[in-house]
């Protein structure tokens, strides 16, 4: 069995669009998405926070924002890991944070460094590394805007910078806004089909690594099931 940690913020949580602190079901947040694809042989490993950066403490919801801070202990708790996924960036984008596209894809960037320097894969090897690339934001975030005052033009830079960050550290890399946007119920998050729409391509990213003998069955799509709401027909 192969392992892969998601590390993320609220939407590898699952955070249900404009609903405080609910979370979509675990088959239904990307990452589940993701581990039904993939199937039986791949042990898939949640660990998203919300409110999570790149690198900072956040100075109002708590030093435990920090995405650096937490990551090596989280490695050493999950390891061995045959793949990890790091898509982080969009809490960047605060206005309290006041950063450049290039200082978040540096935050990035010390990311993988610590990844590498872990070694967390199977016998204390480098694991594949997966750099995702967070979508855009909504340019109208409505009473999220003062939050995120300044991020959307930034957020429309992160691809490039994050591929950028990818090529140097010969990394894989995938564009999550190649797939996905922000549901317009508060424009930061995703909503069910985004979260099937991205683990399903992620799967495919992970496929596309090679590892998979050709004579095995491959990540299989899901199809998005609405249940009907009481007295539907």
């Amino acid at each position: 069995m192969r392992s892969v940690l998601c590390y993320g913020d609220s939407n590898t949580w699952g955070y249900k669009p404009a609903q405080i602190h609910q979370r979509f079901q675990p088959h239904e947040r990307w990452p589940g998405v993701l581990r039904l694809a993939l199937g039986e042989k791949w042990m898939v490993i949640e660990e998203g926070l919300a409110g999570r950066t790149t690198v900072h403490d956040d100075p109002i919801e708590g030093a435990e924002k920090n995405g650096r801070t937490y990551l090596r202990p989280c490695l050493q708790s999950h390891r061995p890991l045959d793949l990890a996924i790091v898509m982080l960036g969009t809490n960047d984008l605060k206005a309290r944070f006041n950063s450049s596209v290039f200082e978040i894809s540096m935050g990035i960037a010390a990311l993988v460094g610590d990844i590498k320097e872990a070694r967390p894969g199977p016998n204390e090897t480098i694991p594949e590394i997966l750099v995702v690339s967070p979508p855009p934001i909504r340019e109208d975030l409505g009473q999220w805007q003062d939050l995120f005052q300044g991020g959307w033009s930034k957020s429309l830079q992160l691809a490039q910078a994050y591929r950028r960050i990818a090529d140097q550290h010969e990394v894989h890399f995938f564009d999550a806004g190649s797939v996905v946007h922000p549901s317009a119920e508060d424009g930061t998050h995703l909503d069910r089909e985004g979260h099937f729409a991205l683990g399903n391509a992620i799967a495919e990213e992970v496929e596309s690594i090679g590892w998979f003998d050709a004579s095995q069955s491959v990540a299989r799509p899901l199809t998005l099931h609405v249940p009907k709401h009481s007295g539907e027909k």
